[in-house]
């Protein structure tokens, strides 16, 4: 299991600490060998990916000549998580560089009505709680686990047929609400281009439906019928380019009752990939850990954090009603009944234990993955 997080917080030794600010036009580079009173904020501007990274690099290394850095120099490089990922990291490791990616909204900023903000300023900001970092300061930022590439890829297949199920449903709805225009209930469900073509799609009246809108449903359905046809061959593919490890993790959970397969699938390759220590780290991992505010005589509740994977927080919530559903003698559904049921209680107390279930549920079956322990009064599906 790879640490996330150093463990050794001394600098023992010369460091360069070096921030990169991403932006679409250009970086800014902070440096800062800890020992100048102001860092240094250097830009490249390079228009392709791999000069550009080039060109910050280059900037680094006249950097420790001209400060007179020895040759083992320790270089720590920090950027922050974006929609740039992870390639920046995984191609400086290889140049031998120390890389860390942290989480934007860990940074500490000012809480001034209105305060300065440029990229410059932001660099400087990131390079200096990066010193702090490294002299064990753990407030200063936190840092990303970062997948392996090939763990990363295996997220397309699952995120790309979450995506064409959804355009399939904006396809259809499209649709049903051009028909309804016209006075038109027609279902657009089954072979709908067939009976469009066939003229038996028709007004409200009986008329037939206006040129320029019957060219309109056929271009709508060829696209329809694309996106069908994608997502059968995702399904076909999907599980043939698994290993047999992760497969086996997902027949796992695809055992429990209310758990299917596409739901098994997205829980071990969004989720389950990481080597967690604890149940704080699961909960915390999807976002489902309360927040609360507490200051002086100040007492909010706050909700939760919703920090981590959205998608993941979805599919837990929509997950734990089918467990109440489909495990109504387990543990948990009898606990999240005890505390909904009887007078006084209303819907918003339902929505509101559905979080604490589905808080409850990831970290049973991180447990029951990683121990093979099933959750108390669950059952299994019939083989």
């Amino acid at each position: 299991m790879q640490p996330t997080q150093a463990q050794d917080f001394t600098q023992a030794g010369e460091v360069l600490a070096v921030s990169l600010e991403l932006a679409v036009k250009g970086w800014k580079v902070g440096l800062h060998d800890g020992r100048r009173e102001k860092p240094v904020v250097r830009r490249v501007a390079s228009e392709v990916a791999g000069q550009r990274l080039a060109e910050a690099v280059k900037v680094m290394e006249e950097t420790k000549k001209r400060w007179q850095l020895g040759p083992g120099c320790r270089v720590v490089v920090v950027y922050e998580a974006g929609q740039d990922g992870f390639w920046i990291k995984r191609a400086l490791e290889q140049q031998g560089y120390e890389v860390w990616v942290v989480d934007p909204a860990s940074i500490p900023v000012a809480r001034r009505a209105r305060r300065a903000k440029t990229d410059r300023l932001d660099a400087i900001k990131l390079v200096l709680s990066l010193l702090g970092w490294l002299r064990g300061e753990r407030d200063r930022m936190h840092v990303v686990r970062v997948p392996a590439l090939e763990v990363e890829a295996r997220r397309h297949w699952v995120r790309d047929r979450g995506q064409l199920q959804k355009e399939i449903g904006q396809h259809r709805d499209r649709l049903r609400k051009l028909l309804r225009t016209l006075g038109c209930w027609e279902s657009v469900e089954g072979e709908f281009a067939q009976r469009l073509e066939q003229g038996r799609v028709r007004c409200y009246d009986g008329s037939s439906l206006p040129r320029e809108l019957q060219e309109r449903l056929r271009r709508e359905c060829a696209r329809l019928a694309l996106v069908e046809q994608q997502l059968a061959a995702v399904e076909e593919a999907l599980l043939g380019q698994l290993p047999q490890a992760v497969v086996e993790r997902i027949e796992q959970l695809s055992r429990l009752k209310a758990i299917g397969r596409i739901g098994a699938m997205r829980l071990v390759l969004e989720l389950f990939w990481r080597e967690f220590s604890n149940r704080r780290q699961v909960g915390a991992c999807v976002g489902l850990v309360p927040q609360p505010y507490d200051s002086g005589e100040s007492r909010v509740d706050q909700g939760i954090s919703k920090q981590g994977n959205r998608r993941l927080r979805a599919l837990l919530i929509e997950m734990a009603w089918m467990w109440l559903r489909y495990q109504p003698d387990s543990a948990l559904a009898r606990w999240f009944a005890q505390r909904t049921q009887g007078s006084g209680r209303s819907k918003r107390s339902r929505r509101v234990a559905i979080v604490a279930v589905a808080r409850r549920l990831v970290i049973d079956l991180w447990r029951y993955l990683a121990s093979g322990v099933l959750p108390a009064g669950v059952q299994l599906k019939a083989r």
